[in-house]
């Protein structure tokens, strides 16, 4: 039997979950409505992505942080789960910086993917 999981994240800021999704190159809702999976059922989510099997996922605020809500059995991305989770958490951190960045006066001036994955921000402020 198919049924939801909620998958725990550190993400916390939906504006930025706005961002990482983008930048994976994912179209989104992000109107609250019910997630609709196998029977029928539902759960509520703030942001609803749409997949072409028509089960869909998305994020929910669980008071505390956005939980991944998806049904393994319909997940129908180019990555697995596991791998989503840890490429969607990269991105929020990778926007989440620049963003402090920017608030605190620097300017990103390069940003490169090593041949591990890893991101390198660089950033300067010129100082009068």
């Amino acid at each position: 039997m198919s049924h939801f999981s909620k998958i725990r994240t550190t993400i916390r800021d939906i504006e930025m979950l706005k961002l990482a999704l983008i930048d994976l190159g994912l179209t989104f809702d992000a109107s609250a409505q019910p997630l609709v999976g196998y029977q029928s059922q539902t759960h509520n989510a703030e942001i609803v992505i749409n997949q072409s099997n028509d089960y869909d996922f998305g994020f929910a605020w669980n008071g505390s942080e956005y939980e991944l809500i998806v049904d393994p059995q319909y997940w129908r991305q180019p990555w697995s789960i596991e791998s989503f989770v840890e490429k969607l958490t990269q991105l929020y951190a990778c926007n989440s910086i620049s963003r402090e960045g920017v608030h605190f006066g620097f300017e990103k001036i390069d940003q490169t993917v090593g041949n591990n994955g890893a991101i390198k921000l660089t950033f300067q402020r010129w100082i009068d």
